[in-house]
């Protein structure tokens, strides 16, 4: 069995109250839950959340909230892990074992369910330990630079300079939108970032980070564009 995860704190600080802010008329969790539902791959869709405001806009479209959040993993120094670890735990406890989950973050509104069906049966045909969402840097990253401390430009990478952008080896980073793992495996490592770990790409634009008023405006944006 299959358990998808949706982490979901109340303190965000760079955009209050982030997680329930209205996304295109409804509360951006609901994005993620919803995909979740309606995927079919999940014997529950649980919301991790020490909020209760979060915990009944999370049951109003259609996820549980079984247990609130403990307050170790309400700060900001809480991580995905120790969240996820949490949860797995309280269930272990309740008697109900998974041999797979899947961790959703709450501001995933551009992913579908084709994405979640997708990205599970490549999981699953591959036997990872964990299979993240990713995308690849839209810039070779060979190009990159850093400023030394005269505030002068070095190359991280002055070998590839000159090499032609379609010769460099596509490089990718984590897309922060869900993650599927074997429950035992993640477990014992406590960290979704060991074992055999694989990578299924998503668009440049179904991934946006939301940090800012302006990354919520282009994650609007590009939901009008994938749903016109």
């Amino acid at each position: 069995m299959t358990v998808a995860i949706i982490p979901a704190r109340g303190g965000s600080k760079r955009i209050p109250r982030k997680n329930i802010q209205l996304f295109h008329g409804k509360p951006i969790i609901a994005y993620a839950i919803e995909t979740a539902i309606e995927s079919a791959l999940f014997s529950r869709v649980i919301v991790s959340t020490d909020d209760p405001e979060i915990a009944q806009i999370a049951k109003n479209h259609g996820a549980e909230v079984p247990f609130l959040r403990s307050e170790e993993n309400a700060d900001d120094f809480a991580t995905t892990s120790s969240v996820l670890l949490e949860v797995l735990e309280q269930l272990s406890t309740n008697g109900e074992s998974y041999t797979s989950a899947c961790c959703i973050y709450p501001t995933s509104s551009l992913i579908d369910s084709k994405d979640l069906k997708n990205a599970n049966e490549q999981f699953i045909r591959n036997k990872y330990d964990v299979l993240i969402s990713s995308v690849v840097y839209s810039f070779p990253i060979q190009r990159s630079f850093h400023l030394n401390a005269a505030n002068l430009v070095e190359l991280n990478h002055p070998d590839a300079i000159n090499q032609r952008s379609q010769d460099l080896i596509k490089n990718y980073h984590d897309a922060g939108a869900m993650y599927f793992f074997n429950v035992q495996k993640f477990k014992a490592a406590k960290s979704l970032w060991e074992g055999n770990i694989g990578a299924f790409e998503l668009s440049e634009l179904k991934v946006q980070d939301i940090d800012t008023l302006e990354d919520w405006k282009i994650a609007e944006l590009k939901y009008s564009i994938l749903h016109p």
